[in-house]
């Protein structure tokens, strides 16, 4: 995820970052598969989505706790 697109995240609504949360689930879910599979050739991607996933949940509750 690139600096840009971090920053970006600050700017979406509760009900964006949870979409794009579960959509981001979905892809390491299928990254895992095809590792699994042995047909992935990045394995870091794994590593990247896991983060990507980590940064959303943080700014999820960041906003939360500014809502309730």
């Amino acid at each position: 995820m690139k600096t840009k697109e971090k920053k970006e995240l600050h700017g979406k609504k509760i009900e964006e970052l949870r979409a794009l949360l579960k959509t981001v689930r979905e892809e390491l879910f299928s990254l895992k598969l095809e590792y699994n599979r042995r047909k992935l050739k990045n394995t870091s991607s794994i590593l990247h989505k896991r983060k990507d996933i980590a940064r959303i949940q943080t700014i999820l509750q960041e906003k939360e706790r500014i809502v309730v």
